[in-house]
């Protein structure tokens, strides 16, 4: 099993700036793709940012220039900086990891329990 330690969500003003991490531990095998997801009250869960382990990212085009992924790979962990904070931001954010296990490295996918984030007006 591996267990995903999320933290650093909180309430801000529109316009602040919140800093998300995810520490992965347990049977980690070899950490692939690290995300965020959120899920705003109403609608579906979407893909925020991700990052590979050759560190390539892909952004939501709603956060392209707001929100920047990285990864420290000594610590098992991903991050997500989020600035220029709008109300629409509001959601649970959730932390997202592929590991590979295994002599044929089959791909696990597991979820953090997720971290709530709003912005106020």
């Amino acid at each position: 099993q591996v267990q995903l330690v999320e933290s650093g969500g909180g309430l801000v003003q529109a316009g602040g700036a919140l800093r998300l991490s995810c520490a992965a531990s347990g049977n980690i095998g070899r950490l692939n793709t690290m995300g965020w997801y959120r899920q705003a009250p109403g609608k579906q869960r979407e893909l925020v940012a991700t990052i590979t382990s050759g560190t390539n990212t892909d952004y939501a085009d709603s956060v392209k220039g707001r929100f920047t992924i990285s990864r420290d790979n000594a610590k098992n962990t991903v991050y997500l900086q989020m600035n220029s904070l709008a109300p629409e931001d509001t959601a649970v954010y959730y932390c997202n990891v592929i590991v590979l296990l295994g002599s044929f490295a089959r791909p696990y996918t597991y979820w953090g329990q997720g971290t709530q984030v709003t912005v106020s007006s």
